[in-house]
């Protein structure tokens, strides 16, 4: 038996046979076309328009948040700019095969090079190049094979085409070559209840037709695993499919102490499946999807229209608003679009609102008045806050316009190394995982290369997080995470016992989380925090925490 470890998203297992995704499509010839440049161009226009039109189906078939995905790579296929590179490759004599891939292949490198979330979409083109080519060539396009049965899937990564539209009654689980526990496919996999382990390298060893054990819990691949391994396995499914039938219960630990599991949401689409799972409110409401692919910014009202629509939907119950977390790295023509070299380290955030303030007034604005005529706790928070000013800016901004709870996101080593200042200047803290290990590991969370290093299990980053939680209990404020560590549903009860009060996470994590909290006590979250604090690195702070559950378990097992 070999042991393939990778990151682990969620607390599920699967056990199946492996079934490789092909390999991507060989690059085109780079030879003149027999064709003359007008009949190339019709074919190239014909087959962007295909693919993005397929896109924007299975977007709308799959919804939520891979409906957000897919919709914005559709747009992406049809790109005026983008196509002026091709028809000015086919004009030089070359073919629409070749010509859509060294145009895609520029745009590429040109995203990738600027990290972040530009960086993100550069995988995206990829994904639509090789479609496009594809359907130029008469191939099928790539994607997930159809072995005729359930198996488990091994692939270098997924395109969250592929991801988004998983036939969930054959594909037992899946592995990824590539990719960390903030890229599209572990996103994906978490909203679609998959059983995933991303980042397993090894995993290139696999071959169709081996039988594996995938343990997201414990973050490995068992491949040709014994009898008895296979047997632990599916008596560990068919222990979870119990607990997921369980009433829902407020989030707690075993000894009582609350602790409040609320969703994190991209747009008012998501909120009646969350509260179908179980979520006790909203932890962060990203007001992206409102602002980005427009040439201005939405209106008063407009905005006003959407905050109330989700206020609403969560009558009675806490909702978090992030404002618009945009700038160099998202940008947006109206806001700030200028080239930076590195800008996942510029204008956006906080500072980019600054610079365009009459935005976020707007945004304020338009909040508060949603917030006036509903019956939700709104609170509202910046991201990408840096310093004790810059807190204090939004908090008094936000007052000014009427928003009565005020709050900020630590996402950078400098606002958790000042938090009990930072929290004197603000109502709360929400910790955003993803960001505050990228910076304090200085590896892009979007970069394959450096996904060993993205990860919040690493002493680092509980060392911020655990400062951040105890300048909160000092001053009385609550601190909450909304990054995805906050689903894994060991690290949720690390969390806890490092300050966290509240967890936010996908809707579909909820159950699993909600299940790992009521194992342990309070003090048994507050060992297991100590536990990982005091290793050395990532995986082995999440070792001392298994083995230190695993005693708690036993003890309790065995009423010593």
């Amino acid at each position: 038996m070999m042991e393939i470890t990778g990151t682990g998203i969620g607390q599920g297992v699967a056990v199946g046979q492996v079934v490789r995704m092909a390999e991507r499509l060989p690059e085109p010839v780079d030879r003149p076309s027999h064709l003359d440049p007008e009949r190339e161009t019709e074919r190239a226009k014909a087959s962007l328009s295909v693919v993005a039109a397929e896109l924007a189906r299975r977007g709308s078939q799959a919804g939520g948040a891979a409906k957000d995905v897919l919709e914005a790579q559709a747009m992406m296929a049809e790109d005026p700019s983008l196509l002026d590179e091709v028809v000015t490759r086919l004009q030089a004599g070359k073919t629409a095969e070749r010509a859509v891939f060294e145009a895609f292949g520029s745009y590429r490198d040109l995203l990738a090079g600027m990290g972040g979330y530009m960086g993100e979409r550069a995988a995206d083109l990829d994904d639509i190049s090789q479609r496009v080519i594809a359907h130029l060539l008469k191939l099928p396009a790539p994607g997930v094979p159809d072995p005729g049965h359930p198996f488990i899937l091994v692939a270098r990564d997924l395109a969250p085409a592929d991801t988004a539209t998983l036939d969930l009654d054959q594909v037992q689980g899946l592995v990824t070559i590539d990719g960390g526990p903030t890229s599209h496919t572990a996103i994906l996999a978490r909203e679609k209840s998959i059983v995933a382990i991303v980042g397993a390298t090894d995993a290139a060893s696999l071959a169709d037709g081996d039988t594996i054990v995938v343990d997201a819990e414990r973050g490995i691949v068992l491949a040709d695993p014994s009898a008895e391994e296979i047997a632990s396995a599916k008596s560990r499914i068919a222990e979870r499919a119990v607990r997921s039938s369980a009433p829902i219960v407020p989030g707690a630990l075993a000894d009582g102490t609350a602790v409040p599991l609320l969703a994190n949401l991209g747009s008012a689409d998501g909120a009646a499946e969350a509260l179908r799972l179980g979520a006790e409110g909203v932890g962060l409401f990203r007001t992206e999807f409102l602002f980005l692919d427009e040439d201005t910014a939405p209106s008063i009202t407009d905005q006003q229209a959407q905050y109330t629509r989700l206020l609403t939907a969560f009558a009675g119950k806490k909702v978090v608003v992030r404002v618009l977390d945009a700038g160099a790295d998202k940008p947006l023509s109206f806001l700030n679009d200028a080239h930076e070299e590195n800008p996942a380290l510029g204008l956006r955030g906080i500072r980019a609102l600054r610079h365009s303030e009459a935005i976020l007034r707007e945004q304020l604005t338009a909040l508060a008045a949603a917030d006036a005529a509903t019956d939700a706790e709104l609170w509202v928070m910046a991201p990408m806050i840096a310093t004790v000013e810059e807190t204090r800016y939004f908090t008094g901004l936000a007052r000014e316009l009427g928003i009565r709870v005020a709050g900020v996101m630590v996402e950078t080593p400098s606002a958790a190394l000042v938090a009990d200042r930072v929290l004197a200047a603000c109502d709360f803290a929400s910790i955003g995982t993803n960001d505050l290990t990228q910076y304090t590991m200085a590896a892009d969370r979007l970069l394959g290369t450096v996904a060993n290093l993205q990860n919040p299990w690493h002493p680092a980053v509980l060392r911020l997080i655990a400062d951040v939680g105890a300048a909160g209990a000092e001053v009385g404020k609550p601190v909450g995470i909304c990054g995805e560590a906050a689903a894994d549903p060991l690290l949720a009860v690390v969390l806890v016992g490092l300050g966290a009060t509240s967890l936010s996470m996908s809707p579909s994590a909820l159950a699993d989380v909600r299940a790992s909290l009521a194992r342990y006590s309070l003090s048994d979250a507050n060992a297991l925090a100590r536990a990982a604090l005091a290793a050395e690195g990532a995986a082995e702070a999440r070792a001392a925490a298994v083995a230190v559950a695993t005693e708690i378990t036993s003890t309790r097992d065995t009423g010593s």
